[in-house]
């Protein structure tokens, strides 16, 4: 995908209340004010894919910030990434990733939230209105969070390949959002999204929730094992729609 639109890039630190949480931005290359995207990475944090996909968006209009959501281990990358993460270098990566996952409790991503969320919005490039959240694997269950938490400021939500469900029944039932959730194959069974689609319903959420067909976690990411193109496309498919409608006028 390519809009033809530049896009500026930055390196950031956002105050928060554990110190201080460097991030990536991305944003049109113009004098405009545009709506605010607050984009949660993969466990792998922010790398050159997470930079390609927040500039690709960018380039449809919106002001795109990336946190380092590890920052208190220290900036990204946080760990040693191999340049293509195939099955043999999963485990060993898995086994530092898997206590920082551990450490973020939600306690800690509401509080990151907060702080997220306040210097989103406070960015000279930034408009009024309300943001959206987006988020992959872990970051998209922080996303949900981050919706659940904020029902009058966040409009839109989109979480792909992530453990939406994990966010609990209450946390769902406070979304105002209006959301897309875009499951792996191997992520959910039909049974399992079932229950997912009537907790949203019980909620009056107004949603769309699907798995990508053949679609294996992390489909996304196109420096994986786990990279699907055809499902990358749909990603776009749903997630540029979502927000044209919720921040229209943003």
């Amino acid at each position: 995908m390519n809009t033809g639109t530049t896009s500026l890039t930055k390196t950031l630190q956002i105050p928060t209340a554990d110190g201080e949480a460097d991030a990536f931005a991305a944003f049109p290359d113009d004098d405009g004010r545009h709506p605010g995207v607050l984009m949660y990475p993969d466990g792998f944090g922010i790398r050159p894919v997470l930079r390609d996909m927040a500039r690709e968006l960018a380039g449809h209009g919106y002001y795109v910030l990336v946190p380092n959501i590890f920052y208190r281990n220290g900036p990204a990358p946080v760990i040693d990434l191999p340049e293509y993460i195939g099955e043999e270098a999963r485990p060993a990566i898995f086994a530092r990733l898997m206590p920082l996952i551990e450490a973020h409790t939600t306690e800690r991503v509401l509080r990151d939230a907060d702080a997220y969320l306040r210097f989103l919005t406070a960015q000279p490039e930034v408009g009024a209105g309300p943001v959206a959240v987006t988020g992959y694997c872990i970051g998209g269950l922080l996303a949900t969070r981050t919706a659940a938490a904020h029902p009058g400021q966040v409009a839109a939500l989109a979480a792909f390949h992530a453990p939406v469900g994990a966010a609990g029944p209450d946390a769902l039932h406070r979304l105002t959002a209006r959301a897309h959730f875009g499951h792996a194959e191997t992520d959910v069974t039909p049974a399992a999204l079932d229950e997912l689609n009537q907790t949203l319903d019980a909620a009056g959420v107004d949603y769309t929730s699907e798995i990508y067909p053949g679609t294996f976690h992390g489909f996304t990411m196109s420096d994986t094992d786990a990279f699907d193109p055809a499902a990358l496309l749909l990603h776009w498919d749903r997630l540029l729609p979502l927000l044209a409608r919720a921040l229209a006028g943003s």
